[in-house]
């Protein structure tokens, strides 16, 4: 048996370095391709539009040419009379290649699909595009994200980061916050107590990080403080990863208080002065309140001294019926353009 050669000391890095290159390489081709097929997917549609205005095309001619492109490519998925007509309608909704090219045509047919079906506004399906390439959204994170109307709460929230923080960490902070933020998933009635919902978040802590939304960590509950010989504890504690910074959470089961305020300066002053490391940034406070008084919130913390957030928060989804999308749902559109068949993915 030959011996084997000893490797070179650099061995080890360089193999590491190639690995990832061609991870990177798979990435990018997968990247390449998946543009290339929403872009003809979206050609595909441009040309059914112009067709139908032009030639009249109606529905039976639809579904000639999905029998006759499968007949043709049989081993592509894609090109059922449902997808045709997906494609007919995402050629309406980005009338623009560049958008295409640009933005959607870096998100799956299927993430397409959910921004088609359940936003009506252009500019919120591209706000919601641009956030699942940003955060690496599945399919149905996307979907969740807009039933709960994620973007449109981002950044809400009354604050006076805008007189507490240096820019560009002032903005950061302020859009990291949401108002209201949506607790229905912890299961407890509308009139529960502080305790009964810090112990429901702490229960079901990755749907609360789902819904403070990327960068929070939670580091803890009831996070002991002595100040002067005296106990204290904070409700919830988080760091955050973008702003490098904790984040003190605390919960009040009724309406927003001045003094709450107070209270809360005087815990971020504590862990400023007892947890915060040389390259952290100034401690934020985040009070979450069953209601609030957005005047009176406004007034609390204009001479505030500490970065401070108030939100409201939602035990039980109440989203008015007019904001709900008048778009049908994707299995909706599918029934009624085929009767019979499942859309496909594409993917």
């Amino acid at each position: 048996m030959p011996e084997i050669a000893p490797l070179p000391a650099d061995y080890a890095a360089w193999l590491a370095e190639l690995k990832a290159r061609i991870h990177q390489a798979q990435q990018r081709a997968a990247l390449a391709v998946n543009r290339e097929l929403v872009l003809l997917y979206w050609q595909i549609g441009q040309d059914i539009l112009e067709r139908q205005s032009r030639e009249g095309w109606g529905a039976k001619v639809i579904e000639r040419l999905a029998q006759d492109l499968r007949n043709a490519f049989p081993d592509i998925k894609g090109f059922s009379r449902a997808n045709l007509m997906y494609m007919r309608a995402f050629a309406e909704a980005w009338p623009d290649a560049a958008i295409v090219q640009q933005a959607v045509g870096q998100l799956p047919w299927g993430h397409n699909l959910v921004l088609l079906t359940k936003l009506k506004a252009p500019e919120q399906r591209l706000a919601y595009a641009h956030g699942a390439i940003e955060h690496g959204w599945s399919r149905n994170v996307l979907a969740i994200h807009i039933e709960r109307r994620l973007l449109e709460r981002q950044g809400q929230a009354i604050t006076n980061f805008g007189l507490q923080l240096a820019k560009p960490q002032s903005d950061l902070a302020r859009e990291s916050l949401k108002d209201p933020y949506l607790f229905d998933f912890l299961g407890v009635g509308d009139e529960a107590g502080e305790r009964a919902i810090e112990d429901a978040i702490v229960g079901h802590i990755t749907r609360f990080l789902i819904e403070l939304g990327a960068g929070f960590a939670f580091v803890g509950r009831q996070v002991h403080l002595e100040v002067g010989g005296d106990d204290f504890f904070i409700d919830l504690l988080f760091y955050h990863l973008k702003l490098r910074c904790y984040v003190v959470v605390e919960l009040k089961a009724g309406a927003f208080k001045p003094e709450h305020a107070g209270q809360l300066s005087f815990y971020l002053s504590a862990v400023d002065a007892q947890m915060k490391a040389e390259h952290d940034g100034p401690t934020i406070g985040l009070l979450l309140c069953k209601s609030k008084n957005k005047v009176v919130a406004e007034y609390a913390l204009r001479d505030s001294s500490k970065p401070i957030g108030v939100a409201e928060y939602q035990l039980i989804e109440s989203l008015p019926a007019d904001l709900q999308t008048s778009l049908p749902s994707i299995e909706a559109i599918e029934q009624a353009l085929t009767g019979d068949g499942e859309a496909d993915d594409g993917e």
